[in-house]
């Protein structure tokens, strides 16, 4: 059984308001770029600055990566087809990993020209206040624009967004970095430090070193993203989601990332009595648990069924496969997950090596047959073995009695022919417990396990404990 939406893409996700907030702000930044790059030309080639010429040529080219980002941020909200299933998200990775070749072409022109201004070619920096002026203005541009990217991206999540707001948030830094060069240029004149004029070209190495930085962040994300990498804690953020009531586990999870949607694939595990109706409604309380923890993800639920009422003796048909006999099979549940303990008697005659070996692969087998145990724990016993002769001689059983004088046995129930022997490695209390008839053998192994505890809680020195259920009409 399948649960999910059919042919859902970004523009069934996606209101018409947050795609018109995207194209807004990314529109913005084409505008923002445009004359921030015209600002920065016309000041460098005033001031002969690399510093102020290197910001110019990172501008125009983040005026290029601003122009594909809202190209495509348009082309990424159309919606699936047949030529792509999984909508146009991906050209939104494709933008960014293209914004990345950019900025790695910028670092080259700088530092080939900041290496041959340090070293081979004198060039005069005329400072004026313009020069301060324009990177002021470009700091708070972009730290306006860097603000209005991150904050639509995050809301929508649009990697085409982040990318450009870290653009923006780059040159912040990198501005940062010139009106620090400009400052040492100014220095070396009132100071007579001639040295300090190559500041301007030692601030443009900087901002090479901080794009280099944002290339690498920038590039192996947005590969990642293209190679379908699924992001640190995804894939266990959505298997949390799809415990729901009625879920016996989480089978398997396959996450992937187109652009801002995720698309996961779900197969969970319902008990196998399940009406058709009961396992659709799980499925769906899955699906829309998850789309609760992503609301832009597009879900696909898959039902698998598991276990049954005859849990038990399809355990013990297992074990006998693998040589073993099994017996107080118990399952339990946390936390939406199965765990199954039981204990295994084995052949005496193998070693705890060969007993371990063939119970691993039971319990392998386990896992594997659809009972959806997340946990399966076994306890091994000797099986078969011969009954030993001991030794034993009468002990008084006055003790015994008095222990279940005050038991607070129910209606019906009551011990007789309590007897005591005394052993080598202990005492030996063997009982009868009569009970009415129609009690159930659960009842009756309750009781009689009750009845253990306190013997041995009031009575030091116990090595075993036996008791007889029997109904009281046999009396």
């Amino acid at each position: 059984m399948s649960v999910g939406e059919a042919e859902r893409g970004p523009a069934g996700r996606f209101s018409k308001e947050a795609d018109r907030e995207k194209r807004a702000v990314a529109l913005s930044s084409v505008c923002a770029a445009v004359f921030l790059t015209g600002t920065k030309l016309g000041v460098g080639f005033w001031t002969n600055s690399l510093g102020i010429l290197s910001e110019a040529a990172h501008s125009a080219l983040d005026l290029l990566a601003a122009a594909v980002t809202y190209w495509a941020v348009r082309v990424s909200s159309r919606p699936a087809d047949t030529d792509h299933a999984y909508g146009h998200g991906k050209v939104e990775n494709l933008s960014a990993l293209f914004e990345t070749a950019l900025l790695f072409l910028t670092c080259v022109w700088i530092v080939w020209e900041a290496v041959e201004r340090l070293f081979f070619v004198d060039k005069a920096v005329q400072v004026n206040v313009w020069s301060f002026l324009v990177i002021l203005f470009s700091i708070a541009v972009d730290i306006s624009r860097s603000r209005a990217l991150r904050r639509t991206a995050v809301k929508w999540g649009s990697q085409a967004l982040e990318a450009d707001a870290l653009h923006f948030q780059t040159d912040i830094w990198s501005s940062g970095v010139v009106l620090l060069g400009l400052c040492c240029v100014l220095a070396s004149s009132a100071l007579s430090l001639p040295w300090l004029a190559k500041a301007d070209a030692a601030a443009a190495l900087g901002v090479a070193a901080i794009v280099v930085g944002a290339c690498w962040r920038l590039g192996r994300k947005s590969v990642n993203d293209l190679l379908d990498a699924i992001p640190d804690g995804l894939s266990e953020a959505v298997t949390n989601s799809a415990r729901v009531p009625g879920v016996s586990d989480v089978l398997k999870v396959r996450v992937r990332r187109s652009g801002p949607e995720v698309f996961a694939d779900v197969a969970i595990a319902v008990e196998r009595g399940a009406s058709f109706e009961r396992a659709h409604r799980i499925a769906d309380a899955a699906e829309a648990s998850i789309k609760s923890a992503f609301p832009q993800a597009d879900v696909v639920v898959h039902v698998e069924p598991c276990g049954g009422d005859d849990l038990s003796a399809s355990i013990r048909s297992l074990a006998g496969k693998h040589g073993f006999g099994a017996h107080n099979i118990k399952v339990y549940e946390e936390k939406g997950r199965r765990c199954l303990e039981l204990h295994l008697e084995a052949d005496p005659s193998f070693t705890l090596g060969e007993a371990h070996e063939k119970a691993e692969a039971l319990e392998r087998e386990i896992r594997d047959s659809g009972f959806c145990f997340a946990e399966v724990t076994s306890h091994l016993e000797p099986a078969g073995q011969a009954a030993a002769v001991s030794a034993v001689e009468e002990a008084d059983s006055v003790q015994a009695a008095e222990a279940l004088a005050d038991f607070p046995f129910p209606s019906g129930a009551r011990p007789h022919d309590i007897r005591v022997r005394r052993a080598e490695r202990g005492l030996l209390i063997s009982l009868h417990l009569s009970m009415p008839e129609s009690s159930s053998l659960s009842e009756a192994h309750d009781l009689s396990a009750k009845i253990e505890s306190r013997l041995r809680a009031r009575l030091p020195g116990i090595d075993r404990v036996t008791i007889h259920e029997e109904p009281s009409a046999d009396r």
